[in-house]
């Protein structure tokens, strides 16, 4: 399959998204015309990813006389912290990286999230390409310059916009996600569709057999329509100030959910943003946004591809619809001490709204609950 490149036209700072099979074995001729003098790359990877793909993406390198270092970490939401990322640094610094070199983040969203934050103040900012080798982070984290870390007080509350240089989402490596993994990510795709393009979450619908078998063609459309929808906004709203808060819908009650969990393998991210969504849906049709056809609709589409819609989903206790209320007041889009949501008007016709009574959140978080 022929790589397909998204641009992302940030100016000066823009680059290419290039989807496609086999790009890990192109790796090399890829990324060369990013190099300068020094024919060498260093990849920072987590331990399962790692042991699936990187001897491929030596292999890659090497075609192309491109040696490389790889530093291997924990895989998982854990590993998102200070603690990690003074590692990473360190490790870069030791090996000399300068601002002209490439670092290569190959995995999921907490890798490239940590990664590029690193690359973001190490010499304050160096050259990073992203690998995303999870369905989640093809469509979603890997395009559009945030990264971060977690810290007890809630998620990606520090960090820093940095884009990469290049991405490159080889479709081929989501045949080996676990099928939990890969439905974690497809909450991100159901979230494009809901925002922004109602005729691609038709397309979801009818395509939901070919994605659930991983067809290369159907994944291919997925994320490259994923990411085109991502870098529009991007491109209108680099820093979030305005239309990127709603590529957040679904992650103000996925973010309380997922520090209630502790950042646990109980809650992937990607299953919180489906809960979240489902529940952002009904949350605007009670308060008579939306048409109540529509929360059904998506979770009709969620049930049929065996994905998490409820709390009642998620195993393990849960605090007091007040604490979770309480934890969503942590998230990044609180504005005046407002808490600010993502809604819709339907599907696909999102919106940001702080207009929103305590009072019905918490009565959907504790109908939510009492069905645990």
């Amino acid at each position: 399959m022929q790589p397909r490149p998204v641009h992302v036209d940030l100016g000066a700072r823009a680059y290419d998204v290039r989807i496609g099979s086999g790009l890990l074995a192109r790796a090399g001729a890829e990324i060369a015309p990013l190099l300068g003098g020094r024919r060498r790359v260093v990849v920072v990877s987590d331990e399962t990813v790692a042991a699936a793909h990187l001897e491929a993406l030596k292999a890659g390198l090497a075609a192309e006389g491109i040696a490389c270092e790889a530093l291997l970490l924990t895989p998982g939401e854990a590993t998102k912290c200070w603690r990690e990322l003074e590692r990473v640094t360190e490790w870069l610094l030791a090996q000399k990286v300068e601002r002209r070199d490439i670092v290569v983040a190959l995995g999921g969203g907490v890798i490239g999230d940590l990664v590029g934050f690193a690359a973001a103040i190490l010499r304050r900012g160096v050259r990073f390409v992203q690998i995303p080798t999870s369905l989640l982070a093809q469509v979603d984290s890997s395009v559009g310059g945030k990264t971060g870390i977690n810290s007890p007080a809630g998620k990606n509350l520090i960090g820093a916009f940095h884009q990469p240089s290049l991405v490159l989402a080889d479709i081929e490596v989501l045949q080996t996600l676990t099928p939990r993994d890969f439905l974690a990510g497809y909450g991100e795709v159901v979230k494009y569709g809901l925002l922004g393009d109602a005729q691609f979450f038709t397309w979801l619908e009818a395509s939901a057999g070919d994605l659930l078998a991983r067809r290369p063609a159907a994944l291919a459309h997925a994320v490259t329509r994923s990411v085109e929808m991502k870098a529009e906004i991007v491109v209108r709203d680099e820093t979030e100030q305005g239309d990127r808060a709603l590529l957040n819908l679904g992650h103000t009650f996925c973010h309380a959910l997922e520090a209630a969990t502790g950042y646990s393998d109980r809650l992937l991210h990607g299953e919180g943003v489906a809960i979240g969504c489902a529940l952002a849906f009904e949350l605007s049709a009670r308060l008579g946004l939306c048409p109540q056809e529509d929360p059904s609709r998506l979770r009709a589409h969620l049930g049929e591809m065996g994905m998490k819609r409820d709390l009642s989903d998620i195993p393990g206790s849960l605090p007091s619809a007040e604490r979770l209320y309480e934890l969503m007041g942590q998230d990044k889009k609180v504005l005046d001490g407002a808490i600010r949501f993502i809604l819709a008007h339907g599907i696909g016709r999102a919106f940001v709204t702080a207009d929103v009574p305590r009072e019905a959140v918490l009565a959907l978080l504790r109908d939510g609950l009492a069905g645990r």
